[in-house]
């Protein structure tokens, strides 16, 4: 049976984690890494004679498979296994990141061989196999890499996290720049800081047939680590170079001149102090300082900048992520800047939330460069979309809605107000060409202003009604209804307080606006359901999930009181959450809805039977369906358990304590149960003043031998509905799987997350309305009178207290 894939990342990492013992984070992905690599070119290209990768004989997976618990399985992998398959494929020296014999990272002796047995034996998982899948679009390898590569990157601290670039960034970088219409794999792309590759690859993921890729790393082994990260995509003919790319660019048209790109990405170290060991900047082979100027001896920010430029071709695009530093900076940067910007080159300025990195916690930028189009440009487009993230563990992430709403509004020029807008070039030059986005972009929040007139005289400011505007045009009676105006400037709250949502909820142009976006969920739903049922082994999930979380973003863009990128959200954590995993399974086992067996091992490493379940589609929709009155009839037994129990609860309150009938009847912690009742009830039956007592406590064990009773009705009922669903399951023809699946689960989950947008909208209103009308409920004189109302009175209990001052 299939495995889940988020099922499979999780165990991969999981047991990965727990293998590795007390070595650092960033050494050990060295060796998942390797072995995952050695795993896929096994699987993709073994026995294949006319594949650009060979694998020697003895060299591949399964060969290191045999040397599990082999005494020599260390010294075996790296002889046997690495250096024959680099050595076949010209990679000597060049990915041999880990030793995989290496006593001092992974024990000696029996610990080495069963540490190494163990690693290889996560691989032989049935899910990694990666025989007849393509990485572009199956997810099984890019997933299972990204997710190991986050993993890493998050545990290896601050200080060697820098080998990856969160992949929502790349992907913004990958968008802004144009790469989809590079039709030609000829085309060419260069990131001048590779690290893993990871940033390189986004980029080529946007061309729709490709790109020829070079990257350069200064990391002898995160270098290795771009190399087999090329290769595990499909990219082995890539140029991958080491080396400082400021001191010796390895990528050169001639001695004094470097090889021009059509696209440069990067993600250089920021701040770099010692930037300029191995040149003299003032006399630089390749004169990218020239024009410009020269970078400060302790910040090679700008240097990588210029190395970037001077890598472009005429009609070349790049980005770059730099600190915001970059952007008002003064002294030599501040030249090097002005210089720049009076070339035009500057396409745009993305400011990034804080905290997304892993090598640093300052907030980032990413400037995105076009020298095409240079002579045409009117100013700078700039975007803050600091404040557009979720917290992920100690770090800050980039949700797909924020992703989306980056690249729509930097491709195509929009401005929102407190977000984004085309700052012209006088604009920045009035402010000597400091970039500083909030400058120019003002995201604060407009202050909420007591109005002194209306806490003196009474009323709601109009002002303050009138704030809500995008309200009023979708529910013009509404306000109406809500507010009438008393006096010039100021309205009364025609309803109480308490009445203010109900009102808001059951009135017409609510319910109205209410019809009007589920009939856009509606169309969506009519639209897409043939898609949806239209999954077969050749659906490529990413296309799939691309056309139909486009089309319900379209649909919900514009939408007054909605943001379009919120509801497009909800499909996408949905999709990552369960819809994924179920795309997933139909792909490899079609439309069955097919049961397994949980098994759990206990303390002793023994399987112990814990039911069944089945992925694909849950209990309780086959239950809802096709078992409703079985399941009512649980539901009615359970209420009857806890009005017993409520009724066994109220007895031992009122009747248990040291003056209570049932006083004698309670153990040792005060509780009755039906042991001491008996007890209790033996005790007394023959004392005649005790005839109260008997008669409650002979009830209250009724009420116990009533629970107990109904205990036992309960395990039945649900032992008995439990065999009925497994027996449904099994009747359930395709048809009735697909209705199951895209109607009650897929389509019914999403517009109930959508639902929650729509009631957000009356709960915004109710809200704020209620505020208003707190605010301003009583005037200060009301005040002062209820004051002096309240001060008599005390002054009065004081009088009879007798305490009286003159």
């Amino acid at each position: 049976m299939a495995i889940k894939k988020s099922e499979l990342y999780s165990s991969l990492w999981a047991t990965c984690n727990e293998l590795r013992g007390g070595m650092d984070a960033s050494q050990y992905k060295d060796y998942v890494l390797t072995m995952l690599f050695v795993k896929y070119v096994s699987d993709k290209y073994a026995g294949n004679a006319m594949s650009l990768i060979e694998i020697p004989e003895g060299a591949s997976f399964d060969d290191m498979v045999k040397l599990k618990g082999q005494p020599d399985i260390g010294d075996r992998i790296n002889k046997e296994i690495l250096r024959p398959l680099f050595a076949a494929n010209g990679l000597e020296g060049s990915m041999e990141l880990a030793d995989f014999n290496d006593d001092e990272k992974l024990g000696s002796g029996k610990e080495k061989v069963d540490r190494l047995s163990r690693l290889i034996a996560i691989f032989e998982h049935e899910g990694l196999n990666f025989k007849n899948n393509r990485a572009e679009d199956d997810d099984i390898l890019g997933d299972a890499y990204e997710f190991l590569m986050r993993h890493f990157a998050t545990e290896s601290g601050k200080s060697k996290g820098q080998f990856y670039t969160p992949a929502e960034v790349s992907r913004i970088l990958a968008k802004v720049i144009n790469v989809h219409k590079a039709d030609k794999p000829s085309y060419t792309a260069y990131d001048p800081t590779c690290g893993s590759g990871s940033l390189l690859l986004k980029v080529a993921d946007e061309a729709p047939n490709g790109l020829t890729l070079y990257g350069q790393e200064k990391d002898i082994a995160t270098k290795g680590l771009a190399i087999m990260n090329m290769w595990l995509h499909g990219y082995p003919e890539a140029s991958i170079a080491g080396g400082n790319t400021i001191a010796t660019p390895q990528f050169k048209d001639s001695e004094t001149s470097l090889k021009r790109f059509d696209f440069v990405v990067a993600n250089p170290p920021f701040s770099v102090k010692s930037w300029s060991t191995g040149i003299n900047p003032m006399d630089d082979t390749f004169s990218r300082f020239k024009g410009y100027g020269v970078p400060p001896d302790k910040n090679g920010d700008y240097a990588f900048l210029l190395h970037i430029i001077s890598s472009l071709k005429s009609t070349g695009k790049g980005a770059v992520i730099l600190p915001h530093g970059v952007l008002f900076r003064g002294n030599a940067e501040a030249g090097i800047r002005k210089n720049i910007l009076q070339r035009k080159w500057i396409k745009g300025i993305i400011g990034l939330p804080a905290n997304l990195f892993y090598g640093t916690g300052i907030p980032a930028c990413i400037i995105v460069i076009d020298k095409e189009h240079a002579d045409d440009r009117k100013g700078v487009f700039m975007i803050d979309s600091s404040k557009g993230f979720i917290k992920d563990g100690n770090k800050n992430r980039l949700r797909e809605q924020d992703l989306h709403k980056i690249v729509d509004t930097f491709n195509n020029q929009w401005e929102l107000e407190k977000y984004s807008r085309l700052v012209p070039y006088q604009e920045i030059e009035a402010n000597e060409y400091n970039l500083n986005i909030p400058r120019y972009i003002d995201t604060q929040e407009d202050e909420d202003i007591q109005d002194l007139n209306a806490h003196l005289n009474g009323g709601i400011p109009q002002k303050d009604i009138d704030a809500l505007e995008q309200y009023w045009s979708v529910y013009p009676n509404l306000r109406k209804d809500l507010f009438s105006p008393i006096r010039e400037g100021y309205s009364k709250l025609n309803v109480q307080k308490e009445a203010i949502k109900a009102t808001i909820f059951e009135h017409s142009d609510f319910t109205a606006y209410n019809t009007e976006l589920d009939a856009i969920f509606k169309a969506f739903t009519e639209r897409n359901h043939s898609i949806l049922n239209g999954i077969t082994e050749n659906t490529k999930p990413k296309a799939f999930l691309k056309d139909i979380s486009e089309d319900l973003l379209e649909r919900y863009t514009n939408k007054a009181l909605l943001s379009g990128y919120d509801v497009y959200q909800h499909l996408l954590d949905y999709w990552n959450d369960t819809m994924k995993d179920d795309v997933y399974l139909i792909l490899e086992e079609g439309w069955k809805a097919k049961v397994k067996r949980i098994l759990v091992k206990n303390k002793s490493g023994k399987e112990v039977d814990k039911g069944w379940t089945c992925d694909l589609i849950p209990k309780a929709l086959v239950i809802n369906q096709y078992l409703a009155d079985e399941q009512e009839a649980l539901n009615t037994i359970e209420a009857e358990i806890e009005s017993t129990q409520a009724e066994i609860t109220n007895y031992t309150e009122e009747h248990a304590g040291e003056e209570g009938l049932l006083n004698e009847a309670t153990n040792d912690k005060g509780a009755i149960s039906k042991t001491t009742l008996t007890a209790f009830i033996k005790e007394i039956k023959q004392q005649p003043e005790e005839k109260e007592a008997l008669q409650l406590a002979t009830k209250m064990l009724k009420l116990f031998t009533k629970e107990t009773q109904l205990k036992k009705d309960l395990r039945a009922q649900a032992e008995k509905l439990d065999q009925l669903t497994l027996a449904q399951y099994g009747k359930l023809t395709e048809a009735e799987v697909r209705t199951l699946v895209v109607d009650h689960k897929w389509l019914t989950t999403l517009q109930a997350a959508i639902q929650t947008e729509i009631d957000a909208i009356s709960q915004r209103l109710t809200s704020r309305i209620k505020e208003l009308g707190e605010r301003y409920d009583n005037t200060l004189g009301e005040l002062d009178n209820q004051t002096k109302t309240l001060e008599d009175q005390v002054n009065k209990h004081l009088e009879k207290m007798g305490l009286v001052w003159s």
